[in-house]
């Protein structure tokens, strides 16, 4: 653990401490509560896949990859034990300001920012939110309001649904108002650690896929959100949409100015229906050049220009549709199902892809799990089988993939949390 590590958590400590003893003295004093959980992920994989840290946050079943004796290659299966997920989450309160009462959130993890970071303290939120009665502002990085914390998959697995369900935590301003029953929520968004892919070089000058936040920065316009939502006890339905607009290059191979921009649009709409104790949840998400939110999705090369080497993009578009059923509270049994289609580009390609999944006709995924909980400790046994049906490219019918096979990986995961 590093010295900036150490300090952090150290301040953290000492300011928790404070609070307690503050919060004897004066109930609206600045302060910080300190919480979070331990986590042991346990899981085996009866093939390779495509995931990240170590295969503990799976996306998807790699690939068909064969050596020269005809062998897949990938299919090997895999197991691991990891803490990475464990966290820490320090809840702060603060005076009225302006007529409205303040707060803030600093949650962190040891998720690292790359395979090679494995272990590194991570920042996942932090933020400050001013409340008033019917309006909310909220400054700094959070989820993207496409993940929607309150109709989201509570499944065992870090990937908390992906790629079927948008994953991403963004800096962002967001701005709520509430007109009785329902809320209209309006955001503007950049890019951290969840970013779109394009255009770049590796080490040797060569042109390669790589994601960053660049993109997004060079275009100067942010992500914009807009969505609407209808909550009351036990029943939840909202519909959304988001605009994104990226610049992959700013200059072309043949070293000519560009400012070629590429824009696309997502929707979505979801419901949470709650039951005594069976809870139903569900979400369907349309959209373009989706892959900064942990889906399938991207964007690719529709024409270049000879003369300069100016470029110009194309879409791709994708429909997914999830499912949750869960029964129970202390002893919980519950199904997670999910969908998710490749309905190919705008136009025709000439390459190359800048996308995830772009090869891949349709995904499903079928993961059971039951867990029990006592207290601050749980004990969550889950299988997730996740199946790609990989083909290839038809670029004179918009990339739409054809002679598709379906290659299938099913994971076996044990999870221990202490919470406190």
């Amino acid at each position: 653990m590093n010295k900036l590590t150490i300090a952090i958590l150290y301040c953290m400590l000492i300011l928790s401490i404070q609070d307690t003893y503050s919060q004897q003295e004066k109930e609206d004093s600045w302060g910080i509560h300190l919480s979070g959980f331990v986590k042991t992920d346990i899981f085996y994989d009866t093939r390779q896949t495509v995931s990240i840290r170590e295969g503990h946050f799976l996306i998807l079943p790699a690939n068909e990859s064969f050596d020269r004796e005809g062998k897949d290659i990938n299919a090997k299966s895999s197991f691991n034990i990891l803490n990475i997920q464990t966290r820490f989450l320090g809840s702060i309160k603060g005076p009225d300001v302006l007529g409205a009462k303040t707060s803030g959130l600093i949650e962190a993890e040891f998720f690292g920012t790359s395979d090679a970071d494995l272990n590194g303290l991570r920042l996942r939120h932090a933020f400050a939110k001013l409340d008033w009665a019917n309006t909310s502002l909220m400054i700094g990085q959070y989820w993207h309001p496409m993940f929607v914390t309150d109709c989201a998959p509570h499944v065992v697995s870090f990937n908390t649904g992906a790629p079927f369900q948008p994953f991403t935590r963004n800096p962002q301003i967001r701005l709520t108002q509430k007109f009785g029953k329902i809320s209209l929520a309006l955001a503007a968004l950049s890019q951290r650690d969840f970013t779109n892919s394009g255009p770049g070089k590796d080490a040797t000058n060569k042109e390669i896929e790589i994601y960053s936040s660049i993109f997004l920065r060079n275009a100067i316009v942010p992500d914009l959100y807009l969505g609407i939502r209808y909550d009351i006890p036990n029943f939840l339905f909202g519909i959304a949409g988001e605009f994104k607009t990226l610049m992959p290059r700013t200059v072309t191979s043949m070293n000519v100015n560009t400012d070629e921009t590429i824009s696309s649009y997502s929707t979505m709409a979801y419901t949470k229906v709650i039951m005594d104790e069976f809870t139903i949840k569900t979400e369907l998400v349309y959209g373009q050049n989706l892959n900064n939110m942990t889906m399938l999705g991207g964007y690719a090369v529709k024409s270049r220009d000879t003369s300069n080497g100016n470029e110009t993009y194309t879409n791709m578009n994708i429909i997914s549709l999830w499912a949750e059923l869960s029964y129970g509270k202390d002893l919980e049994i519950a199904l997670f199902l999910g969908y998710i289609k490749n309905l190919g580009f705008d136009e025709n390609i000439i390459g190359p892809y800048y996308a995830r999944g772009y090869n891949i006709d349709f995904m499903y995924r079928l993961s059971p799990r039951v867990q029990w909980s006592n207290g601050k400790l749980r004990f969550s046994l889950e299988g997730e089988l996740t199946s790609a049906s990989y083909g290839l490219n038809n670029n004179n019918d918009k990339g739409k993939v054809i002679n598709s096979k379906i290659i299938s990986n099913f994971r076996t995961l044990l999870a221990c949390y202490l919470f406190f």
